[in-house]
């Protein structure tokens, strides 16, 4: 199985206290995740914050011609620190994802630290070079922006 890893960084400029708020709220996913994914929820969160041991159930569009089902656990969470969600059923054969949170003169860094694998050997390698790996970066690259126009109102 090959393993790849990703980091991310950003600043958003807002209190702690806000910048937690609206990341452990996993409704919120839907407001940072592009739109050509047709991302959808379907278990009722209406309200909930996040907590070890959620399940959180919901169809995306990965690549143009993909339809999937996935489910995340939110599998560790310390306050205003950290969380980690892992896939528990989804497109990935292995999905490990850290989202740090560290207070800093002009807000809070934000690390995420993403770990996977793709499933079907050599074709899910040649998949991750052609496809996975640019559109897990565009995702990426889409929620800073989200997030910058979200907290610099």
């Amino acid at each position: 199985m090959k393993m790849y890893a990703k980091e991310w960084q950003q600043i958003v400029p807002a209190e702690m206290s806000e910048v937690w708020d609206f990341f452990s709220r996993p409704e919120n996913l839907n407001r940072i995740t592009p739109e050509d994914m047709n991302f959808q929820i379907l278990t009722n969160l209406e309200g909930l914050k996040m907590y070890p041991g959620i399940l959180v159930q919901y169809v995306v569009r990965p690549l143009p011609f993909m339809k999937s089902n996935w489910i995340t656990e939110i599998t560790a969470m310390n306050e205003h620190r950290y969380f980690i969600d892992e896939q528990r059923f989804g497109p990935f054969k292995f999905w490990h994802h850290q989202h740090h949170f560290k207070k800093v003169a002009e807000g809070v860094l934000m690390t995420d630290l993403l770990h996977y694998a793709i499933p079907i050997g050599f074709l899910g390698r040649l998949a991750h070079t052609i496809l996975v790996n640019k559109r897990i970066d565009d995702i990426f690259t889409y929620r800073k922006k989200i997030i910058e126009d979200i907290f610099t109102r």
